[in-house]
């Protein structure tokens, strides 16, 4: 499954930590900035639930 995450880079790590706690991630892309004036951008990760959620 491709998930995009898109907030703040301070918001983005959190995000991340909380989402590997039920997710396996495999690959996660570099941030694409929005354009500006946003200070947000785009992070895409590739991932499936753990083993143990799937129950």
């Amino acid at each position: 499954m491709r998930i995009r995450l898109h907030g703040t880079p301070a918001e983005t790590p959190a995000i991340l930590a909380a989402l590997a706690e039920v997710l396996d991630i495999q690959q996660i892309s570099r941030p694409y900035p929005d354009r500006p004036p946003s200070t947000w951008h785009r992070i895409y990760i590739d991932a499936t639930p753990k083993e143990d959620a799937r129950q």
